[in-house]
């Protein structure tokens, strides 16, 4: 897995790439014109929803449940410059025709699964490289 981003003024590239399938992402850049008018932060909690809702259909497939719909909304706090990220939070709704005890055994399951929320809990070493 890869993501790359190539910014100039007024420009702003953004490519993920798992195996050999490789997407283009639309992110303006900043109305200064340099660097991305999201910031890493809002794109962490996109990549902590994005993860959960992918795992939700993931895991209810394997369980044979059908599911309608997904909301996930992910909330952190973040500080001064150069402080990490806190107070990590999320809610998901399902939308499904099982009963709510299968829906909660689902959302309980895919919790304990889901594979970036996963890193971040363990914690991770991050290596600049050349």
């Amino acid at each position: 897995m890869s993501a790359t981003i190539k910014s100039s003024f007024n420009k702003h590239e953004v490519e993920v790439q798992t195996n050999d399938a490789m997407k283009q992402m639309h992110i303006a850049a900043k109305s200064t014109g340099y660097g991305s008018s999201i910031n890493g932060g809002e794109l962490l909690l996109l990549a902590l929803a994005t993860c959960f809702c992918n795992d939700i259909y993931r895991e209810a497939a394997k369980r044979n449940i059908e599911v309608e719909g997904v909301e996930v909304e992910v909330t952190g706090e973040f500080g001064a410059e150069g402080e990490p990220g806190f107070n990590f939070k999320y809610k998901a709704k399902v939308t499904s025709d099982v009963p709510q005890t299968e829906i909660e055994a689902l959302i309980a399951h895919t919790d304990q699964v889901a594979e970036i929320h996963n890193t971040l809990r363990k914690g991770l070493n991050i290596t600049l490289t050349k």
